[in-house]
Parts: structure tokens; sequence; C-alpha cells
């Protein structure tokens, strides 16, 4: 009984605090956008195209050296935001790394080249030009996350969404983007009131027959409390002047500094292009 107690509680307390842990990354991103940092400063359509720049360097340079100096370069970019190590160790560096590697892990194996290693139980081969593809495929995702990863926690949302606006990118992409990111939290928030009104009504043990069908029944009920939030907010956004393009109100001033930042971040890039050739 005590272990069919401890599990459901768990599977609740987990559900509930995936909202906590989720308006805990707002928060931090929020702060950190409103931090003094060096990429707080620059003009978000500079650092939009600066970064995706840099990405675009990393993903076709063939030189460890050149990929590995990108990454050098958006760590230093990092520590100068006030952007958090830990946080791009645990939130970045380790998921990608989990991710990919599982992704990258049968190259070293599959990939026709010098052996250099021979599994002892399983005889399988390990290749040098394995070793090389997966390395290279996970130092690329982990230099490109770490860069769109400080764009987003460098810059508050709508002004990232205006500057992909600003760059001709479709409004109903903007639009969607936009949506997302402010009403997820509202789904997060009712399926924590509804996993805390659920708890506090709990009196006696849940078969695990009778835990499925309630996750089941609010899984149901948080999808139609979704179709109707957004049935709602489209109503009071066409009621408010809304016609297909979302206005925001900041403008976006190109001054000396970011002129100077723009011309870094293109002559980075083009020696890393050049470089990794």
């Amino acid at each position: 009984m005590p272990a069919k107690r401890s599990g459901t509680r768990g599977f609740l307390e987990r559900s509930t605090s995936s909202f906590v842990d989720a308006m805990e990354h707002a928060f931090y991103a929020e702060q950190t956008a409103r931090a003094d940092g060096l990429l707080q400063r620059v003009d978000p359509r500079v650092k939009l195209v600066g970064i995706l720049a840099l990405v675009a360097a990393a993903a076709a340079s063939r030189s460890f050296a050149v990929i590995a100096g990108l990454l050098a370069i958006a760590i230093a970019l990092a520590a100068l935001s006030h952007v958090s190590f830990r946080v791009l160790v645990n939130r970045v560096w380790v998921a990608v790394l989990l991710f990919t590697g599982v992704i990258a892990l049968p190259a070293p194996f599959v990939t026709p080249g010098l052996v250099i290693w021979h599994l002892p139980l399983l005889g399988w081969d390990v290749t040098e030009q394995g070793l090389a593809s997966a390395g290279y495929l996970v130092l690329r995702v982990e230099t490109a996350a770490t860069l769109c990863v400080l764009l987003v926690l460098t810059t508050p949302w709508n002004h990232v969404l205006k500057a992909l606006r600003v760059l001709r990118v479709p409004a109903v992409l903007v639009t969607i983007l936009g949506m997302t990111y402010r009403y997820l939290f509202l789904v997060l928030q009712s399926a924590h009131d509804m996993f805390e009104s659920r708890r506090s009504r709990m009196i006696g043990e849940l078969t695990g027959r009778e835990r499925r069908r309630v996750a089941a029944a609010s899984a149901g009920v948080l999808m139609s409390k979704t179709f109707d939030l957004s049935n709602e907010v489209y109503l009071a956004m066409e009621s408010r002047g809304y016609r297909g393009d979302i206005s925001v109100l900041d403008e976006f001033q190109i001054r000396n500094f970011d002129w100077v930042m723009l011309g870094a971040f293109a002559l980075v890039s083009i020696a890393a292009f050049w470089l990794g050739r």
C-alpha cells in the first residue's frame, strides 16, 4: 500500500511541478533579457542576423578547431551577457548531448574506415571516420544550440518576433510563435489547477485502472479547455483590431555600437566559413 501511495503522489507531484519549472525558466529568461550585458545592448535585428550567421558557419564547417572556436565564442558571449554557465550546462549541453548522442552512437560502428578499436564482447569495429562523424555532429549541435539559447535568453520574446517580421518572415508563422509562447502558460496553469483540485479530493488509494482513467479524463478536459480558449482568444483579438499581423510598440534603432557588433559577427562568420572549408 505505501508503495502505491508513493507512486500516485509522485505522479501528481511531477505533473504539478512541471508548471513551476516552466515558470521558473520563463522568469529567468525575462530577468536575463533585462540585464545589462553585451548582447542585451545589441539591436535584436543585428543579434538575430549575426547569431544565425554563426549557426550557419558552424553547420557548414568541416574543421573541429573552427567549430570549437565558435563554441568558445558563444561561451564568451554568454559570460559577457550574464548568462549563467550552470544554465548552459543543465538546460543545453546535457540535453543536447543525450539527444544527439543517441543519434550519433551508431556512426563509429557503421561508418567504413580505419579500424582503431574492437569491442571485446560484441566484436564490433570502431572506425576513425565514424568517431569523427559522431564528434562533428555532437559539436555542431552543441554550438548551434548554445547560440540559439543565447538569442532567446538575451532578447525579450516580443522583440525576437518583431525582428523576424523585419526580416520578412511570414506573419502567420510569427503570430503562431507569439500565441504559442503566451498561452502555453495558461494551459499549464489549467493543468496545474486540475491536478491540485484532484489531489485535494483524494482520500483513499486509486488502483492502476482508476489512475489511468483519471489521467485520460484530465487530458480530455484539458484539450477541450484549450480549444475553447483558442476560440475566445481569437475573437478577442479580432474585436481589438487584429487583421493578421501583430504590432509592437517598441521601435528598433541602429546605433554605432550595433554597426560594430554587426561587423564583428560578419567578420567571425566569414572567417569561420573560410577556415572551415
